[in-house]
């Protein structure tokens, strides 16, 4: 027997079957949930082991944010870094790809219902377990969990639904306005603090919650203050904030990594990795290459579909046209193996930027489906029509893992290894260096300090704001961070490449779902929708 329940706005299906749903109401099993429906009552039973609870919501935001769609494409396609070119038929899906880059999406956006549902049921299992009766690490764990979903919930949508444990389904779930959101935010993040551990480098303890990755939220929070209550003027108080909470992250050991950009991605121990996701990694690696490129522990080749603007290339230092070993690049741009330096280690498939001729690890030059060269062209003509090699690749998460021992002859090929990096200290360096600037400073010697530690990469004379967001490019591309920085800096609704100047400020904040205001009548749909 199951009792049906619903948990308007706020729950939906595992992640595996969430890209399917089509509405927020949810019919759950008994064992799914802890609350019960009785003549339209509700009462809540504690979980009865709210630490395996927490491992659970733990390996759920994993999978959430592994996805290379909802908030993946929200933070990133959306921007000036990625673009989903149609390629024949290929990445067609209805034009879902090409809405987000234009800033055309509507409130029945596939990938925006379902961040909206993914990030609003993990901020209600985190309300269970807190409701639980844990231990004190536990609750703290869970406090930064809730606030980590609704500080991407305030971010995207700028309004937050809450629901009480107690409250049955016959009660619509509260709305928190953009600035109550910020202050229970802040409330969860502060409170957490006493009961975490300190936090240090390495992967053992960077893969959940520390006072470390608090500090990191907390800079993040307050570095957008100012866009979240809408004054659109930091405070020098505020950004001091940042100062102080990035600077206690560095008291925890972390620093700026100096032992390769592209080895800060593999699940090895590093100086920078605050937090990292139980994610896989494979949508960060299959998206992007070309279908007939080296892919090992991936049957069914790379994906063909992310690429990236030509103009967001040029921003980086190096040859204007190619990326090949010895092209004078900065070294967070990467390279492109040739026939002479492709081998089993790399396996042909270069770091960062793909541009031209592509090989494979032995030196022959690949060729696409239809028997031309495999060489990627940097400009993407259109949004459709558009032929297999048009468009600039971009990769971080190489499918060569130095930590996978099982082959000792070519060790590798571990391509879906869960180790997504979402905090990073260079990004809290960089936020400490705008707040910095926003306070009226000088952040050129911050930023060269970053800067130094990336081979061939030479110092600035001098830092604008402008330099701050050209530089948060370069080191955090497809980090899941560059829309919340082009808000931040009144870009977001600037042209670029295959899109035109919307001039429309409401596309700052996405459509509250259709079905989420079809179920919860205290939500108001955002200004321009």
């Amino acid at each position: 027997m199951k009792t049906k329940i619903i948990l308007k706005s706020l729950l939906l299906a595992s992640t595996v079957v969430a890209t399917f749903l089509s509405c927020t109401d949810l019919e759950i099993e008994e064992t799914d949930s802890i609350i019960t429906a009785d003549s339209g009552s509700s009462e809540f039973t504690p979980l009865s082991d709210p630490s395996s609870s927490l491992s659970d919501l733990y390996n759920k935001i994993g999978g959430d944010f592994q996805s290379q769609e909802t908030m993946y494409a929200m933070s990133e396609v959306a921007s000036d870094e990625l673009l989903i070119p149609t390629r024949g038929t290929d990445w067609g899906d209805n034009g879902v790809w090409r809405q987000m880059h234009t800033h055309t999406w509507r409130s029945d956006h596939i990938f925006i219902r379902n961040a909206w549902n993914n990030l609003n049921q993990s901020i209600f299992r985190a309300t269970e377990i807190l409701e639980s009766s844990p231990s004190a690490q536990v609750v703290a764990e869970a406090k930064f969990l809730r606030a980590f979903n609704m500080f991407f919930v305030m971010d995207l949508f700028g309004v937050v639904p809450f629901r009480e444990v107690t409250e049955g389904p016959d009660v619509n779930p509260k709305v928190l306005s953009r600035v109550e959101a910020y202050n229970f935010i802040e409330t969860d993040l502060l409170d957490a603090l006493a009961d975490l551990p300190e936090g240090s480098t390495g992967t053992a303890n960077t893969g959940k919650a520390t006072k470390a990755t608090v500090n990191f939220l907390l800079a993040k929070l307050y570095l957008n203050s100012f866009v979240y209550n809408g004054t659109g003027t930091p405070e020098n108080a505020t950004m001091q904030k940042v100062i102080d909470n990035v600077d206690a992250i560095a008291a925890s050991g972390f620093s700026i990594d100096q032992n390769g950009y592209f080895q800060i991605f593999e699940p090895s121990d590093d100086t920078e990795t605050i937090l990292h996701l139980s994610s896989e990694v494979g949508p960060r690696i299959w998206n992007t290459l070309h279908y007939n490129q080296n892919s090992p522990d991936n049957d069914g080749g790379g994906w063909n579909g992310f690429s990236t603007l030509s103009e967001f290339y040029d921003s980086f230092e190096g040859a204007e046209n190619s990326n090949y070993v010895g092209d004078n690049q900065e070294e967070r741009r990467g390279f492109v193996p040739d026939a002479t330096t492709a081998n089993n280690l790399n396996l042909g498939i270069g770091y960062g930027f793909l541009i031209g001729q592509q090989y494979n690890e032995d030196g022959t030059a690949l060729k696409n489906r239809q028997g031309q060269p495999l060489s990627f062209t940097k400009e993407i003509p259109a949004l459709v029509g558009n032929t297999e090699v048009e468009g600039i690749r971009l990769i971080k998460y190489h499918p060569y893992d130095p930590t996978d021992t099982e082959d000792t002859e070519s060790p590798l090929v571990n391509s879906f290894r869960r180790h997504q990096i979402l905090f990073r200290y260079a990004d809290a360096h960089l936020m400490k260096a705008e707040a910095m600037m926003r306070m009226g400073g000088d952040a050129t010697t911050l930023v060269n300090e970053l800067r130094v530690n990336r081979e061939n990469t030479s110092e600035l004379a001098a830092v604008s704001i402008d330099d701050i967001l050209a530089e948060r490019g370069r080191e955090l591309y497809i980090e899941y961070w560059r829309r919340n920085d082009l808000v931040r800096f009144d870009k977001f609704t600037a042209p670029w490449q295959l899109k035109e100047v919307s001039g429309d400020p409401n596309v700052n904040l996405y459509p509250i779902p259709q079905t989420a205001l079809l179920s919860n009548p205290n939500l108001v749909q955002n200004p321009g929708y």
